[in-house]
């Protein structure tokens, strides 16, 4: 009679001492990015799971009643989570959000939004904040002046009330603060009350764009010009609306015009409006990746290009001497003519990974440009060659500045910013990291005067003071709850925030004097 044998636990001694070898060897590559190395674990782990699996039920020589019972309960719990949680997408560093069943989506305007009259007039107003990071297009502005001491003088919630799906952020004209929502198969322009919240106008296309790491709705930012309104949308749609009614005035699908296709994350680049053009990235072939449109009427007026677009938004900026539209794209800094559309030069730039990262100016002759996803900063220098033609040059390179989705600021020859969700500085000079502190997620910020407000991914808005010896983080106020993308805005003394479920109305303690345009010089 053969002796009866024991369960063989060698495999599963082997699988787990493996993984462990390969999960500290993921985690401990600095040049890897975050999520470079949560896609690395958690790949491991789900791999140990299903190795471990196999073994049970064909190598441990465990009973075979014993081995459907384990493996069904194996299969019961996943059942249960199933039914328990849902999948609600990914933090920036690409970590599973999961949400209870039971537990509901807010996505309709509240029925009461502030109306309170007093409280409006005694409201400090500020400039217009009409575009994407504000008025210069670089999430900076001279004005208001912040108090420091938020003990003595807290923020106050003016308004709060939930909002539509989506990752766009606010435009503020004339104390009205536009915005893009998702509301069920509808892809919805919004206008609200800046003082009140109240809703004053919406307008709906019928689309809608939905992933499940990426989450739903649109993800650009409205700009305002005169009394006009462009908005992009998630899948191609740029609509031209009336400020005041948010009647359509012209509406074109940048898909078909360039003969392209959406992107993997749908269409992120907000509309740049100059000289009555409206500019948008549509990433055809062709000639067909940058589109110009008339802000009028709606019409083509040039195409230019042949790279296909990222996520970034268009730039209009003024490099050795000459006035052009910087474009990143997807493995490629292309540079247009601002006049006719024509490429002036173009640079190669990573390896296909999302592009998000406005351009941050840095001379007059001197450019930079950040990506995350592991690849870093450079700086160009762009110069003049034969015939007026222009190229691009690397200054320096840097792994120790990588923006996911947030841009960098610039202050007295230095470069701030998130790096892989964690604050960062760099030398401008030479690309050299000052110092690395304070982990804030991938959240978004803007530079007043010369402190810095971040709201962080988590919902908290902090208060920073910055320089290049370390970062002086002053207070933090709660703000949401939730996962925060989105780009803030500020007019005055109000702070415009929002996430995918809520929008809110921070009044900030400024000083009284300070209450100037905040686009100033």
């Amino acid at each position: 009679m053969e002796p009866k044998r024991g369960l063989r636990w060698w495999p599963a001694g082997l699988i787990l001492g493996l993984a462990a070898v390969i999960v500290i060897w993921i985690r401990t590559q600095g040049e890897w990015s975050f999520q470079e190395r949560n896609i690395g674990t958690l790949s491991t782990v789900m791999g140990v799971v299903l190795l471990l699996f196999v073994w049970w039920l064909a190598l441990s020589r465990a009973p075979w009643r014993l081995r459907v019972a384990v493996a069904g309960m194996v299969i019961g719990m996943i059942a249960v989570t199933t039914a328990l949680f849902r999948f609600q997408g990914v933090s920036g560093d690409l970590r599973p959000i999961l949400n209870t069943r039971w537990s509901s989506r807010r996505t309709s305007q509240s029925a009461n939004p502030s109306r309170d009259n007093a409280t409006r007039a005694q409201i400090i107003h500020g400039g217009d904040f009409p575009q994407f990071l504000g008025p210069d297009r670089n999430a900076q502005l001279a004005r208001p002046i912040l108090k420091l001491d938020w003990i003595a003088t807290p923020p106050t919630i003016v308004w709060r009330h939930a909002i539509g799906a989506g990752w766009s952020g606010w435009a503020i004209v004339s104390a009205r603060a536009f915005t893009q929502e998702q509301e069920g198969e509808n892809e919805c322009s919004t206008c609200y009350d800046l003082h009140t919240g109240q809703r004053l106008w919406t307008h709906a296309e019928p689309v809608h764009y939905a992933n499940a790491l990426a989450g739903e709705g649109p993800r650009c930012t409205p700009t305002v010009a005169s009394n006009r309104v462009v908005t992009l949308g998630a899948t191609g749609v740029l609509d031209c609306l009336d400020l005041a009614t948010g009647n359509q005035l012209w509406s074109r699908n940048i898909v078909d015009d360039a003969h392209s296709k959406v992107p993997e994350w749908g269409f992120a680049g907000s509309p740049l409006v100059y000289d009555g053009k409206v500019i948008v990235s549509a990433g055809g072939a062709a000639e067909r990746s940058l589109l110009a449109y008339d802000l009028t009427s709606g019409g083509l007026l040039w195409h230019a290009g042949n790279r296909r677009t990222s996520y970034g938004s268009p730039f209009l900026a003024t490099l050795s001497g000459v006035r052009q539209v910087l474009a990143f794209n997807s493995r490629y800094i292309t540079s247009h003519d601002a006049g006719s559309g024509h490429v002036l030069w173009e640079y190669q730039w990573g390896r296909g990974e999302p592009q998000v990262a406005v351009p941050v100016v840095v001379a007059s002759n001197q450019v930079l440009f950040s990506s995350g996803y592991g690849i870093g900063s450079e700086l160009l220098e762009i110069q003049s060659g034969p015939e007026g033609r222009l190229s691009a040059t690397q200054v320096w390179r840097s792994l120790k500045m990588k923006a996911k989705f947030a841009s960098l600021v610039q202050r007295e020859g230095f470069l701030y910013g998130l790096d892989d969700g964690v604050l960062a500085c760099l030398d401008l000079k030479d690309g050299s990291q000052r110092w690395k502190e304070g982990r804030y997620g991938h959240g978004q910020g803007l530079l007043v005067g010369d402190v810095f407000l971040l709201m962080a991914e988590n919902g908290e808005l902090v208060l920073l003071q910055l320089s290049p010896q370390a970062p002086k983080e002053l207070h933090r106020f709660r703000v949401f709850n939730a996962k925060t993308w989105n780009p803030i805005a500020l007019s005055g003394e109000l702070l415009l925030a929002r996430n995918d479920q809520e929008a809110a109305c921070v009044r900030l303690p400024i000083e009284p004097s300070s209450a100037q345009p905040s686009g100033a010089p």
